[in-house]
């Protein structure tokens, strides 16, 4: 037992997850930048369809965001095999080799299956799909099938014999692909056994459609006994039938059992499908499988007894292997094991000739960290290749994944300077090309609508001024809308309701009491209608402000807003760099008077009479329901027109409050020192929206330039370091 080495490769495992987390969010931020990169591409192709300068058409010419896009798209491919990588629960020993060398034979060793979960045969293609194979000390044996859908086992099956056989439109659906018979070969295809062993195998999807349409319908995954898993990962029966096809609908299947070596830990056993057959795109999954869902590489050989050597095929294969990850060297993750075979076996004895290809290894450029010689049918043997792997993962793993990863992240970073490259040609790209003659243009007409500006809002305050004492309407008449409905609505109890309020409160005081508190808090909620009057009186205000800005200053293009919304949407698109007019603007449209700030305390002293603790009306020594009644009439009667008094001389408050705010905003934005100076560099940039029929030409120009440089700014905002950081 080697209990150091499974809490190694448990400690490995969840380290590894918080890294995954991060390439996660980096992917995330990547694919933002990539998105803000085509939104620039999209405004630069429409700029180059209006530009008139020659300058800025060749500048724009020269930014290559199509490289860009193409080495992200990389890039998070990459990223994705490296979260992949790190979210896993196990570490992952991927057992690669062509048909028939022992492959199936040396899993059944290392997991203690058979050949009714790991297929193996000594005649055709046995192994149907990937199979990965998990220990769980604590599981009985089953199996878990994930299956294709429709669409996919178009897409990835069936589309890629289509395209290397040259049969025309790929179908669109699964009865497009059954209802007609197969196109024929082309007689132009190069070659002929080898695109005719395709097309065979193409036929036997086609043939066989029948007896697996339903899985491509299945929900997945679905958990099977052990005694089914052959049904699904086969070509054949244990005795060589040709019976199955579950196989040609499953994309991979999970296999869950208890390892003899029961302390190899967390790690999970990749099973390939033997590779040498006709079926087209096994390379490209091996490949994707290898990327993907695996740490290290475990090659398997079968050398013949009479005589063997490194063949083409062997040196493709590991080619095949070495694409799966550019960024990590297969000789850094793969092992090689030459399957010895004995003298009483169907090969026969191939000792010398395992010796012979462990010799010539390097002669053909097949680089691995260690080649073993081992019958992969007997445990022990398979058992100590997988202690010499194990070993190597647990010492080795941590920098591999290092190395793996810095990779990446030196790549992004160098994206994120290419990016900078051609973000900081596009800031450049763009000249003035407006023309010459527009500034004095600008300032004949800026003078025109200072003037306009300043004699509307100068009237408006004169306005505003000779009213400030005097009654405001609305307020008046919300005011009588309130008294109206004190007196109409008072809350005063019925003879009948005094009586039972006695009974239950136990005496003719404390019902008196009571009712002086609901009465004064009934009377008194009527007020917060005030608010209404104050709110509308402040509105009609700010809209006569508005109206002054849109119609005399001819603002109204910068935005259709209108009334308060139009001063609140002006106080947004001031930059801070504009402070007295932004503040101006802001005190305006966020200013309110309310009944609560302006009135509420001053009317509350009028309600002290229905507080029993100050109330100047006592009851006598006897009293009874209807003293009470006459009492809380009277109380009631007084507060109101106390209530309507205070009010009456209130009613000029908010056309004096409107007056003081507006001449407010007029200080600020035209009296203040520098008001005119920020109102030219506002309307300066906003002149093709103020003057519109004297600068149409120059707005369409102008609003180009600012969406170009928004799109910029986005694009930049996307490309920070730190968007791109993993790793610490």
């Amino acid at each position: 037992m080697n209990a150091n080495r499974t809490q190694q490769i448990a400690s490995i495992v969840e380290k590894r997850r918080p890294l995954a987390d991060k390439i996660a969010t980096t992917a995330a931020n990547l694919a933002t930048l990539s998105q803000a990169l085509r939104n620039l591409e999209a405004h630069r192709q429409h700029i180059l369809a209006q530009v008139d300068d020659e300058s800025s058409y060749g500048r724009l010419q020269e930014i290559d965001l199509a490289s860009i896009q193409n080495n992200i798209a990389i890039e998070l491919r990459s990223l994705a095999q490296l979260q992949q990588r790190f979210a896993r629960n196990t570490l992952n020993i991927g057992v690669v080799g062509r048909a028939r060398q022992g492959k199936s034979r040396f899993l059944q060793s290392l997991t203690g299956l058979t050949a009714a979960e790991i297929p193996d045969g000594d005649r055709q293609h046995c192994t149907g799909v990937r199979s990965t194979i998990h220990h769980n000390p604590s599981s009985d044996i089953y199996g878990e099938v994930w299956f294709h859908s429709e669409r996919s086992f178009l897409e990835e099956v069936i589309a890629p014999y289509y395209e290397q056989l040259r049969l025309g439109a790929k179908p669109i659906t699964l009865t497009e692909f059954t209802s007609k018979p197969l196109p024929p070969l082309p007689r132009e295809l190069p070659g002929y056994a080898e695109p005719g062993a395709m097309y065979e195998h193409l036929g036997r999807y086609h043939a066989n459609i029948d007896k697996y349409r339903h899985l491509l319908r299945s929900p997945s995954p679905r958990k099977i006994p052990r005694e089914e898993i052959r049904e699904y990962v086969a070509q054949d029966t244990t005795d060589g039938q040709r019976v199955f096809f579950n196989y040609l609908a499953v994309r991979e299947v999970k296999i869950v059992c208890s390892f003899p070596h029961a302390d190899v830990g967390q790690i999970a056993l990749v099973d390939m499908p033997g590779l040498g057959d006709t079926g087209v795109g096994d390379a490209e999954r091996l490949v994707k499988t290898l990327g993907n869902d695996v740490d290290v590489v475990l090659f398997v050989r079968m050398p013949k007894s009479s005589g063997d050597y490194w063949a083409d095929v062997d040196v493709r294969l590991y080619d095949t292997a070495r694409a799966a990850l550019v960024d990590l060297p297969l000789e850094l993750w793969s092992f090689m094991v030459l399957n010895r075979t004995a003298a009483d076996s169907k090969n026969g004895d191939n000792f010398n000739n395992c010796k012979d290809l462990a010799d010539t290894l390097a002669e053909k450029h097949i680089k691995v960290v260690d080649c073993a010689i081992a019958n992969c049918a007997d445990p022990a043997a398979a058992n100590q290749v997988l202690d010499q792997i194990l070993d190597y993962l647990a010492t080795h793993i941590t920098t591999l994944d290092e190395k793996y990863a810095t990779s990446c992240q030196e790549r992004l970073l160098q994206l994120q300077n290419t990016v900078n490259i051609e973000l900081e040609k596009a800031n450049k790209a763009l000249a003035l090309a407006v023309g010459e003659n527009w500034f004095p243009l600008f300032v004949e007409l800026f003078e025109q609508l200072w003037n306009e500006l300043t004699s509307g809002l100068e009237a408006l305050l004169r306005h505003l001024k000779a009213q400030r004492n005097e009654q405001n309407s609305d307020f008046k008449q919300q005011v009588a809308t309130a008294i109206a409905a004190c007196r109409q609505d008072t809350g005063i109890p019925s003879i009948e309701q005094i009586e039972k309020r006695r009974d239950r409160t136990g005496g003719y005081p404390n019902a008196y009491y009571q009712y002086m508190h609901e009465i004064r808090a009934h009377l008194s909620q009527h007020f917060l209608a005030l608010d209404v009057g104050l709110q509308r009186s402040l509105t009609r205000v700010k809209s006569q402000v508005a109206d002054v800005l849109i119609h005399q200053a001819r603002l109204g293009g910068i935005t259709s807003a209108t009334g308060v919304e139009f001063l609140q949407e002006i106080a947004q698109q001031l930059p801070d760099t504009l402070p007295t007019l932004k503040l101006g603007f802001e005190i305006l449209a966020e200013f309110e008077i309310s009944y609560r700030g302006l009135i509420q305390h001053r009317i509350r002293k009028h309600l002290d009479g229905l507080t029993p603790d100050e109330t100047t009306l006592q009851l006598s020594k006897s009293p009874s329901a209807k003293e009470i009644l006459s009492n809380l009439k009277t109380l009631h009667a007084e507060a109101v027109y106390g209530c309507e008094t205070a009010l009456e001389d209130l009613l000029s408050e908010p056309s004096l409050a409107a007056f003081a705010i507006v001449e407010e905003f007029v200080d600020r934005i035209l009296r203040a020192e520098g008001a005119k100076s920020e109102w030219r560099i506002f309307l300066e940039e906003a002149r093709a929206e103020v003057w519109q029929a004297e600068f149409m030409a120059l707005g369409d120009r102008t609003r180009l330039r600012r969406e170009w440089f928004d799109a910029i700014a986005r694009a930049t905002a996307a490309n920070q370091s730190n968007a791109m950081q993993f790793l610490g």
